[in-house]
């Protein structure tokens, strides 16, 4: 998996405020629809709809929201650091302060969605990581951290 393919510069927001789950994952619908060119509204129901099934919330302060879309052509991601951390419902009951949404397209195979989802996952259990990002100056900072730790040779 490219990170860097999957997660271009312009989808990465830092410095968010949000008071809630809804409107962290409303903020994170409208950053992905701008940059995948698909309506707000379709984004935050398919986000709001898989959160519904239960948290993607993983832990450490990180959540993983995901969902199938039409329209698209290939998977897409968005990474949001909040100002603050809100609740959740993540595993380990803490609240979260970055969220990597991936979105995937209705069509694709269940196993590329799910590799994705593992190797942003084992990328975002790094302490360090996490530490950087969350120190991290602005978003280009932040875009640089997760591209140079998804390559092979950081992992």
């Amino acid at each position: 998996m490219d990170l860097g393919g999957l997660l271009p510069r312009s989808a990465v927001s830092a410095r968010v405020s949000v008071n809630s789950k809804r409107q962290a994952l409303s903020l994170a619908a409208e950053t992905a629809a701008r940059n995948v060119g698909l309506p707000v509204g379709m984004v935050q129901a398919a986000l709001l709809e898989r959160e519904a099934v239960g948290s993607t919330g993983v832990g450490d302060g990180v959540a993983l929201p995901h969902a199938r879309l039409p329209g698209l052509d290939r998977l897409q991601a968005v990474f949001i650091r909040l100002d603050a951390p809100v609740p959740f419902g993540a595993l380990d009951d803490q609240p979260v302060d970055l969220m990597c949404v991936l979105l995937v397209p209705a069509e694709a195979p269940g196993a590329e969605h799910i590799q994705a989802l593992a190797k942003l996952a084992r990328l975002l259990r790094q302490p360090r990581l996490r530490e950087q990002i969350r120190k991290a100056q602005g978003a280009d900072a932040i875009h640089a951290l997760l591209v140079q730790s998804a390559q092979p040779s950081a992992a």
